[in-house]
């Protein structure tokens, strides 16, 4: 016989049994019976079987619905029990509901905190830090899905175990600390090279526990209110120390044994060791696997200038000013080495000392600056200009270390929303460079350096991004006052700690354009004008000082000096737009008395 059971719409909550069919044997078949006489009666004992038969199916029939409704009543199954809760004959709403009434019954046995050795050290951590709950409608869950066998359903019992859940990193944080110095991190294995020569560190395993080991262990352990050891476990780097050792003799050492030609169609260049050395790169992922590759930005970097013998240099576009107004000249694309394959086929020639040839093809480079996106900037009027003097016409060293900078900065576009920096611009300002010896403070002093003057261009340029109303992001002003520039609001330079740097808070570029007379720097700024008028406005100078007179050994590097009072003032800008005052920023500042500086010896009092 076989049952087959259906649930009915969840407002019952109760399954229904359905008898499908039963098949009762005989032993013989039935035949047809005489027909009786008119109005007689079959024979008695025929009648007798027949009626017989049907009432020991009917009570068959009726013991065996009547069981199985019994086995199958509710949704988990009858016998079935929880951390010794009877769910069985429940519906699953009931027995959630029973269960969750058994955990606060145990509740100050789940909540109590647990022994936990690791090592040679031993815890106590409270199960509400880590997580450790019981999930009740996952364990309803597994309480319903008995074994489908009737049989089962109408004898069987069984316990079912709590579906646990933990929150295993936090357990993992806290089983770390409880480790402590006894746990060691894995040693990841390595090779670099010191210059040319190829230096190893070989792997070592971790000693640590195991996240999901031990979250098991503790769910475990929790469940049975037993004390709970967590064991440390060694895991070891995929990449051994012999796989390290053949690496460095297949790979390493090869590699850096000759140089590699790399053919273009403009001609050869030869990575020399050294530049492959820098380029090689052997990385662990964490598993410790040890995978080599070529870093190929690395590689153009250690191969400096070699890669200008067969790369053309794209250009960018760029503005002038001709007829009073900015004109945009173009630029022009580029050539460069394609260098997506690159990698890919110098690990492939580096292990061989012979054949230690790559090609590679040239790709076009577009300017940065196109002169489509140029001409999109808005710069289209002159928005500040500041103009300062100085002496000793243009022959003079610092004159001319004032016209190298102004040439060096002329042009530049300075794009919306980013920084200029003088000292990123310019870099280093040497001999090297063009710039020659003129005075510049050092010390509180005027002595001979290289680059003097550059500060005046300093000030000049600061000024014109101050009357443009751009922001001030660093700038530093003289330690002295000198009067050929504006007390506050002037700035000195010095390579390479003291910078000037302003940013571009507008929409639209900003072209630096610069000029000079026989006495005269001038910068201006040329953009889209947002502002109606960028002013400055002077508090009074207070605490005035006196120089002081200071000797100096005579001789060619010592510079004599007037001196100057010292004081300190504040600098209003104020910003006005539509006729109202936007902005009105302080700028305060104070100067030292610069020393009297005389070249002659103290004379005797």
């Amino acid at each position: 016989m076989t049952l087959y059971g259906e649930e009915r719409p969840p407002a019952d909550d109760r399954p229904t049994v359905q008898v499908a069919a039963v098949n009762w044997p005989v032993e013989e078949p039935v035949r047809p019976a005489p027909v009786p006489p008119s109005g007689g009666e079959p024979p008695r004992s025929r009648r007798f079987r027949l009626l017989l038969a049907s009432g020991v199916a009917t009570a068959v029939l009726g013991s065996v619905g009547a069981v199985a409704v019994w086995a199958y009543a509710g949704d988990v199954p009858r016998g079935t029990t929880v951390l010794g809760t009877e769910l069985g004959g429940r519906s699953r709403t009931d027995a959630a509901r029973e269960l969750r009434a058994q955990l606060d019954r145990r509740a100050a046995e789940l909540t109590a905190p647990i022994q936990v050795r690791v090592g040679e050290r031993t815890a106590e951590i409270n199960p509400a830090d880590v997580g450790l709950t019981v999930d009740v409608d996952a364990t309803v869950a597994a309480a319903a899905a008995a074994n489908a066998h009737a049989v089962d359903r109408l004898v069987g019992s069984r316990e079912v175990q709590p579906v646990v859940s933990v929150d295993v990193p936090k357990l993992e944080a806290a089983l770390e600390k409880l480790v402590g110095a006894q746990g060691r991190k894995m040693t990841m294995p390595a090779i670099t090279f010191s210059g040319t020569t190829p230096k190893v560190r070989y792997p070592k395993p971790s000693l640590a526990v195991d996240p999901e080991h031990s979250a098991q262990v503790v769910k475990d352990g929790w469940l049975g209110g037993q004390p709970v050891t967590v064991p440390l476990v060694e895991n070891h780097p995929a990449t051994s120390a012999d796989d390290v050792d053949r690496m460095v003799a297949e790979l390493a050492k090869p590699a850096v044994a000759a140089p590699v030609k790399l053919t273009t169609d403009r001609g050869s260049v030869s990575i020399p060791p050294q530049a492959i050395a820098k380029g090689l790169r052997f990385k662990a992922d964490k598993t410790g696997k040890l995978t080599p590759s070529v870093d190929v930005k690395q590689l153009r970097a250690a191969l400096g200038n070699k890669l200008d013998t067969v790369e053309v240099a794209a250009k960018d576009a760029r503005m002038t000013i001709s007829g009073g107004k900015p004109k945009v000249i173009d630029g022009r694309a580029g050539q460069q080495v394609d260098t997506s394959d690159l990698g890919r086929d110098l690990l492939a020639v580096l292990p061989q000392g012979e054949g230690r040839t790559v090609s590679a093809k040239l790709k076009p480079v577009e300017p940065k600056l196109t002169a489509e996106k140029l001409a999109g900037l808005g710069i289209k009027e002159k928005v500040s200009s500041f103009t300062t003097n100085f002496t000793g016409g243009l022959s003079s060293p610092r004159s001319q270390n004032i016209v190298t900078i102004a040439n060096d900065v002329k042009g530049t576009v300075v794009l919306p929303g980013a920084t200029f920096s003088l000292n990123g611009h310019t870099g280093e300002r040497g001999y090297a460079q063009g710039y020659r010896d003129a005075p510049v403070i050092l010390d509180g002093k005027l002595v001979p350096g290289v680059g003097g003057g550059t500060s005046q261009f300093t000030t000049t340029l600061f000024n014109a991004s101050y009357y443009a109303g751009l922001q001030d992001v660093e700038h530093k002003p003289h330690s002295y006052y000198f009067s050929r520039y504006p007390a506050v609001i002037e700035s000195t330079i010095f390579w390479p700690n003291l910078d000037f740097k302003f940013r571009n808070n507008t929409e639209y570029g900003v072209l630096i354009d610069t000029s000079y007379t026989a006495n005269s720097v001038t910068v201006t700024m040329w953009s889209t004008k947002i502002w109606d008028s960028v002013k400055t406005e002077y508090g009074p100078r207070r605490n005035i000082t006196s120089p002081r007179t200071v000797y100096l050994e005579p001789g060619p590097r010592c510079i004599p000096a007037n001196g100057s009072q010292g004081f300190t003032q504040d600098a209003f800008r104020v910003i006005k737009k539509d006729g109202k005052v936007v902005k009105r920023e302080k700028f305060t500042w104070t100067y030292d008395a610069e020393p009297r500086f005389i070249c002659a010896k103290e004379p005797s009092s």
